[in-house]
């Protein structure tokens, strides 16, 4: 059962519980990541690396603050080095992070103790989840109580979760309402998931028949408030810790044998990395000072320069080091593999035409006040 107390004092209480019962002295989120051994095929080793994950308490501060609280870029930084180490992996734990992050933002239920949470909110055209209002008691505590029907698409890691947070409408309002998913009126289809990259995330449909959940947050107010962004980049900072460990692997076939042509492509690799961790530090930063804010413009300019940079990334380091471990190292052929289809959560050209509008509008400040001066010119000048 979930409950309302309050998220900031309850996951300090966990993970001050977490911390006792490792003697206080967990391996870090690194070591853990470096040690872990699984499959990286298996759906089911996933969901229990992500398990594991949440019961040592790598979900919650100190290794994951919660965004805008000022550490974003400790977080970020957390969710790039599960990425490193495998990009299905992080797309579960991701969403975990992030539904926590909304619960908190949102003033939403508690999560309950190990429980592992998605975030689904694709909205197919061919697929649309209804809330209806009933007045059967809250089993989730405070809130409004809904019963949900109809089928949501792209339910990544849908078997391998306690939980999930699930966009709904109702009265053609768009909701966000909060599930658990061992009721029988749910089922899980994974029949269409045929991709080869990213395979064992196991997205699925998932179909609610007169399903019980509860509302969190008011209609609208999951796109509308300021963290929606913010979890927006941290799917970027994901992009980047797979394309920074691809990087890697070109750098170490470097260190081992080096020709011009290699060397070439690792100075390319570099600028490209680097280019996109400054804007990552600076987008962090400006969302630590500004939580409140609305970061679009930013976050849509992370995430551009964070997807370039990882495209361009992939196609150096195969072009530097051939077909080699593309056949023969089973991790990287597995992120070249898993990151062109991760980098697809990005709405490539309608972005960039997004980030290009946007621009245009801050560009127009001849009736701003003053103050507003300054912070229009930080989006359009391109001055240093």
């Amino acid at each position: 059962m979930l409950d309302t107390r309050d998220h900031a004092a309850s996951f300090k209480a966990q993970s001050r519980q977490i911390s006792n019962q490792h003697g206080g002295r967990a391996p870090s989120l690194d070591d853990f990541l470096r040690d872990a051994r699984f499959d990286a095929n298996d759906p089911a080793a996933l969901g229990a690396l992500l398990a594991d994950l949440i019961e040592r308490g790598y979900d919650r501060a100190p290794s994951l603050p919660l965004p805008g609280h000022g550490e974003t870029l400790v977080r970020w930084r957390a969710l790039a080095a599960v990425a490193a180490r495998d990009l299905g992996l992080v797309k579960l734990f991701e969403g975990h992070t992030d539904a926590l992050a909304i619960l908190a933002e949102l003033n939403g239920p508690l999560p309950p103790p190990a429980s592992r949470w998605g975030v689904w909110a694709a909205e197919a055209p061919d697929a649309r989840v209804r809330a209806v209002n009933q007045g059967i008691q809250n089993v989730f505590g405070e809130g409004a109580q809904v019963r949900l029907s109809g089928t949501k698409a792209w339910c990544s890691g849908a078997q391998a979760l306690t939980h999930a947070l699930v966009t709904a409408w109702r009265n053609d309002e768009p909701v966000l309402a909060a599930v658990a998913l061992d009721q029988s009126s749910i089922s899980i289809d994974t029949s269409k998931w045929q991709a080869v990259g990213m395979w064992a995330t196991a997205s699925a449909d998932v179909t609610f028949n007169d399903t019980v959940a509860t509302l969190v947050g008011a209609p609208h107010e999951y796109l509308r408030r300021a963290g929606f962004w913010h979890g927006g980049a941290g799917i970027a900072a994901c992009w980047y810790g797979a394309a920074a460990q691809i990087g890697r692997t070109l750098r170490d076939a470097c260190a081992r044998r080096a020709d011009a042509h290699r060397l070439a492509h690792l100075g390319a690799t570099d600028v490209a990395l680097q280019s996109a961790a400054a804007v990552l530090r600076e987008t962090a930063a400006w969302i630590d000072a500004r939580p409140s804010d609305d970061a679009q413009t930013r976050v849509l300019r992370a995430r551009l320069a964070v997807e370039q940079a990882a495209s361009a990334v992939i196609d150096q380091a195969t072009r530097a080091l051939g077909a080699g471990p593309l056949c023969r190292d089973a991790r990287f052929a597995r992120a070249v593999a898993d990151l062109p289809v991760f980098l697809r959560q990005s709405h490539a050209q309608r972005d960039l035409a997004a980030l290009g509008e946007r621009l245009v509008a801050s560009a127009d400040t001849s009736a701003a006040p003053a103050s507003d001066h300054a912070s229009s010119q930080t989006l359009t000048s391109w001055t240093l």
